[in-house]
């Protein structure tokens, strides 16, 4: 039993169809509430399903909704406290570790494969992604540039490497069939059609 008209619930399961499960995007303490947002509209906008992220403040990272403009009810968001434990788990099961990090082992983000199982990571505004993750990482990724600023925004240039990620990974057919099994669709599509939808319409304080 779902909550929401039928052409609602048909563009759900498009969009569940397309989802890629074994890319996955990691977000290393990313402070800003507006970069955060916009990291999330571009996962979904990629189809991305899983954004982890690990966040020091002692307090829920804040959303933007008018940023997010509702992406956030759409990728499905996990705070970890052990960030180097929970990607060492995913690297155990097969995931390549790509982080954003500038070092003489550095590639092009260009140059990594990611048709594989993947794990994308990007760091904080000002110190970037912390060396503890660094280290266990596969490799190590930068975006060329060529004027007299050599960064880019975080949300910016998590959004230029998972539209390469989108790229390989349409070439190769990967949109083309689902990812999610039958019964992990099923389980999402009750959430974001029956639970989430209950959610809203409660009235705040219950």
């Amino acid at each position: 039993m779902y909550l929401v008209q039928e052409k609602r619930l048909k563009r759900m399961v498009d969009v569940l169809n397309k989802r890629q499960k074994d890319l996955i995007l990691f977000v290393d303490d990313v402070k800003n509430e507006h970069n955060f947002s916009a990291i999330i509209r571009t996962c979904d906008a990629v189809g991305i399903l899983y954004l982890y992220y690990y966040y020091s403040l002692n307090r829920e990272i804040p959303i933007n909704e008018g940023i997010t403009m509702g992406a956030h009810k759409w990728v499905l968001l996990e705070k970890v406290n052990h960030k180097v434990e929970v990607l060492e788990e995913l690297k155990n099961k097969g995931f390549q570790i790509v982080s954003t990090f500038l070092s003489e082992k550095s590639i092009d983000f260009r140059s990594v494969d990611y048709t594989k199982p993947t794990v994308i990571v990007v760091g904080n505004e000002m110190s970037g992604v912390s060396e503890e993750i660094v280290d266990i990482s596969d490799y190590q990724i930068i975006i060329p540039m060529y004027g007299m600023v050599q960064s880019l925004n975080v949300s910016v240039a998590t959004g230029v490497i998972l539209y390469e990620a989108q790229r390989q990974r349409k070439k190769a057919g990967m949109y083309e069939k689902p990812s999610l099994s039958e019964e992990e669709r099923e389980e999402i599509l009750r959430k974001w059609a029956f639970e989430d939808v209950i959610k809203q319409k409660k009235p705040e304080g219950e």
